[in-house]
C-alpha cells in the first residue's frame, strides 16, 4: 500500500513538472512563431494545463481503467470549477471584463451536457470520441479567429502581462518541450499504476480514486495558473484558464481516449455527471450580470465541493 501512495505522489510531481515545461515551451515556441499572447493565453495554456488530464486518460485507457479515465475528467471539472476558481477568489474577487471569457461559460455548459447525454447508454463510444475530437479543433479555430477579429485590445494587454516572453533559446524550447512530454508520459504511467495498485488494496472503485486523488492531481497546473492569476488580479485569465481546460477536458481528453479506447461508464454515478454539469450552472449564475466572483460565493463553491468529496466516502 505504501509502495503504491509513493508511486502515486512521484507520479504527480512528474506530471506537474512536465505539464509546467510543455505550456512554458510551448507558449515561447508559439509567441515566436507570431501567435498573440491572447491566443497562447486561450489555447496553448488551457490545453498544456489539461495536459496531464490527457495523458493520465490515455494511459488509463490502454491499461483498460476506463473508470479511471473517465473519473479523472469528470473529477478534475468539478474541481476545476469549485474548487480552483472558489480558491482563487477567495485569494481576489474575479471580475472578468472580456466578452471572450463570458462567451465561454455557455460553451462549458454545453459540453458537459452533450458529454452526459453521450454517456447515457454506458458508453462513450469511438463515435463519440470523434465527434469530440473534431468539435475541439472547431473550437480551437474559432477562439483563434475571434481574437484576431475582435476589439480585445485590454485583454491582449492583460495576456501580454501574464504569459511570458519567448526565451532567447529556441533549441532550448524544443528540449523543453520534448522533456515536458517525456515527463508527462512517466508520471502518468506512475500515477495510474499506483492509483489502481492502491484501488485494489482498499477496495475502493477505480472511478472514486480517479474522481479525487487523480482529479485534484491532474488539476495542479490549472490550480497554479489561476491562483497566481488571481495573486495578480488578472482574472480574466483565471476564469479563462480554468474554463477553457474544462471545455479541453471534454473535447480533446475524452475524445482523444475514447478513439483509443471506448471508455465504459458503468461506475460513473448520476450525482458525478450532476455535480459536475450542476457546478458550471452554479458558476454561470453565481457571476451572473456582474460577472464578477466575490469571497462569499467563492465560499460557497468551496463547500459544495467539500460536500461533494463527502458523498464519495465510502
Amino acid at each position: 500500500m505504501l509502495f503504491s501512495l509513493l508511486l502515486v505522489l512521484a507520479g504527480l510531481v512528474v506530471l506537474t513538472a512536465g505539464a509546467e515545461g510543455l505550456v512554458r515551451s510551448g507558449s515561447s515556441l508559439a509567441l515566436r512563431f507570431g501567435v498573440t499572447p491572447l491566443v497562447v493565453g486561450l489555447t496553448i495554456v488551457a490545453l498544456g494545463t489539461s495536459s496531464p488530464e490527457l495523458v493520465v486518460s490515455a494511459q488509463a485507457a490502454f491499461m483498460g481503467s476506463s473508470g479511471l479515465a473517465l473519473g479523472n475528467v469528470v473529477g478534475s471539472n468539478i474541481s476545476n470549477t469549485a474548487l480552483i476558481l472558489g480558491t482563487a477568489a477567495m485569494i481576489y474577487p474575479l471580475k472578468a471584463r472580456a466578452v471572450v471569457i463570458r462567451r465561454e461559460m455557455p460553451v462549458m455548459i454545453a459540453v458537459s451536457a452533450v458529454l452526459w447525454l453521450m454517456i447515457i447508454d454506458g458508453v462513450l463510444s469511438r463515435i463519440d470520441g470523434i465527434i469530440l475530437a473534431v468539435s475541439v479543433v472547431i473550437y480551437t479555430f474559432f477562439i483563434y479567429y475571434s481574437a484576431r477579429k475582435g476589439k480585445v485590445k485590454e485583454l491582449e494587454e492583460q495576456f501580454s502581462e501574464a504569459v511570458d516572453k519567448p526565451s532567447k533559446h529556441p533549441a532550448g524550447d524544443v528540449a523543453m518541450l520534448i522533456g515536458g512530454v517525456l515527463f508527462l508520459v512517466a508520471g502518468a504511467t506512475l500515477l495510474v499504476t499506483g492509483a489502481v495498485d492502491a484501488a485494489k488494496t482498499l477496495g475502493i472503485p477505480e472511478v472514486v480514486i480517479g474522481l479525487t486523488v487523480v482529479a485534484v492531481g491532474t488539476s495542479l497546473p490549472e490550480l497554479a495558473t489561476s491562483t497566481v492569476a488571481a495573486y495578480r488580479k488578472e482574472a480574466d485569465m483565471a476564469l479563462g484558464n480554468a474554463i477553457g481546460s474544462n471545455i479541453s477536458n471534454i473535447l480533446l481528453v475524452l475524445g482523444l481516449t475514447a478513439i483509443i479506447n471506448p471508455i465504459s461508464a458503468a461506475d460513473i454515478r448520476l450525482v458525478d455527471m450532476a455535480v459536475m454539469l450542476g457546478t458550471a450552472v452554479f458558476l454561470w449564475a453565481l457571476l451572473g450580470l456582474r460577472f464578477v466572483l466575490d469571497r462569499l460565493e467563492a465560499f460557497i463553491l468551496l463547500v459544495v465541493y467539500a460536500l461533494y468529496i463527502y458523498t464519495l466516502i465510502p
